[in-house]
């Protein structure tokens, strides 16, 4: 019987997780376009600063 209880927790334990991944790539999907735009200006930041920064 305690077998069967470890058994039944293992497979809730488990389907938890893949509907915890699901929702976590379900939100990264959604960010992933405004991460991508931040990333961009920010690497547009740090090109502008160093070129003015040698330039001087």
């Amino acid at each position: 019987m305690q077998n069967n209880k470890g058994f039944i927790f293992t497979i809730l334990a488990v389907i938890g997780a893949i509907v915890v991944a699901g929702w976590v790539l379900k939100l990264t999907l959604h960010l992933i376009g405004p991460l991508v735009v931040l990333g961009g200006i920010v690497l547009l930041y740090l090109l502008l600063s160093k070129n003015k920064g040698s330039g001087v």
